[in-house]
Order: C-alpha cells, then structure tokens, then sequence
C-alpha cells in the first residue's frame, strides 16, 4: 500500500472516530463545566427570523425557557449526527420549560430544509437564518455552533463543531434546574410605559 493510500485511510479513520465517539474539546473522562457562572454571561442578541410556517419568530419571545440555539445546515455531517440529540432533548425537557430553536445556514432555503425537517422528524421549530444574524452572535464561521441560553436569555454555553451529547444533556440539566431568578419582558416594559 503506498504512503498515500495509508495515509488517506487513517485519516479517514480519525474522521469516521469523530463522528462516531464525538469530538470534544474536553476529554470525556473528565467533567468539565457545562456553563459559564452567571457573572461571565452576556445577553443572547435578539433577531426576527420567519420559521417554516412564516411565522416571524423573535428570540426574545423564548425569554423564561432555557433555549438550545443551533447554527447548523442540511449539508453538514455533524449537524445531522446532532440533530437526533436536539429531538430527544426537546421531547424529554418541553414540558419543562426548555426548548430548542435550530437556525438553518442553507442557501438553498426552505426548499432543502423542510424536506430534511420531515425526514428526520424534526419536532423543534427552525428559522433560516442570514449573515446578519451570524453576525450578531459572533461571526458563526463553523457548522454547527450551538448556544445554550439560561431562562434571563443569557448565554451560558457556547460549542462550536461537534460536541458530545452529554455535554449537550448536562449544559441543560444544569440549567433547568439553575433559580429561575426574575425574568424581565423588556417589550411589555416599554408598551407599559407609553
């Protein structure tokens, strides 16, 4: 076999390990802190997106959940081994006020995604999103980026690229079960005030 060849199949070997095991930064054998402490985090900017039905959808309308917000796109491989993780997350924790919102990054629109969506049996609502948004949450450069956001509507967690599903479970666990704290309606305050 030629250097290449042995070269090209451990490398695919590394990668098919990855998406099998999940590549983290923190190895798996120790726990590492699931959140920021409350002191470290910062406001989750808010947008207005329209989701599969064309409803317009604003973060701030999550604000009292703990949300699980997912840059991803039909086209990325880790996306779509995450995925199945946000479906059992939601059905397991909606009840407990959690939810997951996914952002789709395709091009192509809803004429890629809603096909995906009914394929998997996607049970969280999606918005597509744009390079305004990306922006306002950093520059998201890398499929999938994935927010975890405590019930204030602050970011508490932020996994870039694949992330182990416990990660994942433990990231919201600790914050559903985290004092839900006062929680500020900003658009009633100020309708309040006029």
């Amino acid at each position: 076999m030629s250097t290449m060849r042995l070269f090209t199949a451990f490398a695919a070997a590394v990668l098919a390990g990855c998406l099998f095991v999940g590549c983290s930064r923190a190895p798996t054998t120790v726990k590492a802190a699931s959140v920021k402490p409350d002191s470290q985090r910062r406001e989750a900017p808010d947008f207005t997106l329209k989701d599969a039905d064309g409803k317009t959808v604003h973060l701030s309308e999550y604000r009292g959940k703990v949300v699980l917000l997912d840059f991803w796109a039909t086209w990325c491989d880790p996306c779509r081994l995450e995925i199945p993780w946000f479906i059992d997350l939601q059905r397991k924790n909606k009840d407990r006020g959690f939810e997951v919102l996914g952002v789709s990054m395709d091009d192509e629109g809803w004429e890629v995604v809603k096909p995906f969506m009914k394929s998997v049996g996607m049970n969280y609502r999606v918005v597509i999103g744009n390079d305004e948004t990306t922006q306002m949450y950093g520059g998201v450069d890398s499929l999938p980026s994935t927010f975890l956001i405590d019930r204030q509507g602050k970011i508490a967690a932020i996994h870039i690229g694949l992330t182990s599903r416990k990660v994942f479970e433990d990231g919201v666990e600790e914050l559903l079960h985290a004092p839900a704290g006062i929680v500020i309606d900003r658009a009633s305050l100020s309708r309040g005030a006029r």
